[in-house]
Formats: structure tokens, sequence, C-alpha cells
């Protein structure tokens, strides 16, 4: 497989775009959990953290990059629609807290997997800019967006879902398009 920089540039951008629009949303879903769930969460995080890092050798790589980074942004999908079903119940804040967890456990493995298959430390910094940008982009829209749209706040985070589903939609199809096989076969 190869990446193709200018595609991934426009993923990294919508996807911390959807971050800096989603981090309002997690307070007000996660409202009927309790703290201990947090404890909970925390340790399995870090377990789960500990298992990923141990199979690095196996897993850093731009095939397992990829499927690895495509099962994370179908879990956010999921996470959205499941959402959109059944908005604030205690059953939808355990699963969308499991399902942010889950992503989380991937996060260290992604970022160093990111580095050794960008490789180039200025394709590098596009990438660190295009993130930036991305949530620096995300978090003024959720700014805007919670002022002009005047609701009580379940219903602002609801609504906002919706923008966040064709986000990730998107994000999806951006990061497929990121990755091409080699033109080069293998004998």
């Amino acid at each position: 497989m190869r990446l193709r920089l200018k595609t991934y540039l426009s993923y990294k951008f919508f996807n911390s775009l959807f971050t800096g629009l989603s981090v309002g949303t997690i307070f007000v879903i996660y409202t009927p959990l309790e703290p201990s769930i947090y404890s909970l969460g925390g340790i399995l995080l870090a377990i789960g953290m500990l298992v990923i890092a141990k199979f690095y050798d196996v897993l850093l790589n731009i095939k397992r990059y990829f499927q690895i980074g495509l099962l994370v942004e179908f879990i956010m999908l999921l996470l959205i629609i499941f959402f959109l079903i059944k908005p604030y119940t205690y059953m939808t804040a355990l699963l969308v807290y499991a399902g942010y967890q889950i992503t989380f456990m991937f996060g260290a493995y992604l970022m160093r997997a990111e580095t050794l298959i960008v490789k180039k430390a200025l394709a590098l910094t596009k990438v660190d800019i295009a993130k930036q940008i991305g949530y620096l982009a995300g978090m003024v829209a959720s700014f805007v967006f919670y002022k002009i749209y005047v609701a009580p706040k379940e219903q602002q985070v609801y609504t906002l879902h919706f923008l966040l589903l064709f986000i990730e939609i998107a994000i999806i199809i951006l990061f497929i398009r990121s990755f091409s096989k080699n033109s080069k076969k293998k004998r």
C-alpha cells in the first residue's frame, strides 16, 4: 500500500474538524454516568493500550494502519448512528463512552504508525498543520453553533450529530482514498 499525502491531509483536516465539533457533546451525553465508570474506563483503556503496544512489531505497517484506522472510523460512525436512534438513555451514554474508550486505545498506535508511514519531516509538518487547522475550525464552528442554535443542550447536541454524521462519512471516504495499492506486484 502507498499513502496519497494530498488526500490524507484532507482526511486529517476533517478528522480533527470532527473532534473539535464533538468535544462539547460528550459532556452532555455522559451526564447519566457515575464517576466510577470513568475510573473503570481508564483502567480498561490503559490495559488495552498496553496490549496493543505489545504487538507493535506486527502492527506498525501501512496495511495494519489502514485496517485499524478504518475500524476506528467505523466505530465512530456506529456510535453516531446509535446516538441518533437512541439519544439520552443510560445505555447510550455507556455505549458512547465505551466506544470512545476503544478508539482511544488505538490512539497512541495510530500516532506512532502515522509517523512511520508519512516518514518525511515536511510531510509530517503538513499533517500536523492540517490537524490543528481542522481542530480549530471544529471548535470555532461548535462555539458558533451553540451560540446561534438556541435550544435545550440535549437538543443542541442531538442536532449537531446530524452534521457529525455527514462529516464522519466524508472522513471514511477520504481515509479509504488516502491509500492505494502498490502498482508493483511481488513475485
